[in-house]
């Protein structure tokens, strides 16, 4: 049996969860609200880690942040954040936990404004994902002009832990932009109708 070619990031380490991840979710346009906001904060708790260790907690990360509903996190008090704190199942890092309830707000008040945080989002790409063509994983950069953009205006309203590689991440994750090298199976199952950035 040939194996299937893949990205080289989803086979370097941890394939267990990477390659399910690579395989079925990575780069696949998202639009719904909910998961947009699951992905934006769980690339925020990421930084300065690696994706294969917050796929390894995202089941418990959903259970204990209320499956990433932004009106239930609006809530969380002190002592919410406290227990987070000694959860050993995420991240326990306070300023990521913190800027989680923050964001969420935020998040809110993007919903209110634009009818959905959808709408917003992908304007940054004008509602079609960027589709790129990297013959190796080397040549895939950390941000964009349209991450820089995000992160800006993220951080203009109310956003924490939204920095162009976070913003950027965030794309790849929820398909604003097809980073599979053209050689891997999934680059042409998961092309736009937009025509390739040379």
């Amino acid at each position: 049996m040939i194996e299937k070619q893949r990205c080289r990031w989803a086979t370097a380490s941890a394939p267990e969860v990477n390659i399910p991840y690579h395989d079925e979710e990575w780069g696949v346009p998202v639009h719904d609200d909910r998961t947009l906001f699951e992905f934006l904060i769980l690339d925020g708790f990421q930084a300065g880690l690696s994706w294969a260790t917050i796929l390894k907690k995202r089941d418990h990360f959903r259970g204990v942040f209320d499956n990433f509903k932004a009106a239930a996190i609006t809530r969380y008090n002190e002592r919410k954040i406290e227990s987070l704190l000694q959860d050993r199942g995420i991240i326990r890092n306070r300023l990521k936990i913190e800027a989680a309830v923050k964001n969420a707000r935020a998040f809110l008040r993007l919903q209110e404004e634009f009818g959905s945080f959808d709408r917003y989002i992908w304007g940054f790409v004008n509602g079609s994902p960027i589709v790129n063509a990297w013959d190796s994983w080397d040549d895939v950069p950390a941000t964009s002009p349209e991450s820089d953009a995000m992160s800006r205006d993220l951080k203009r309203r109310g956003f924490s832990f939204v920095g162009s590689t976070i913003c950027y991440a965030f794309m790849q994750a929820a398909g604003l932009v097809n980073d599979h090298e053209i050689g891997c199976f999934r680059y042409a199952e998961v092309c736009s109708r937009t025509s390739i950035k040379q």
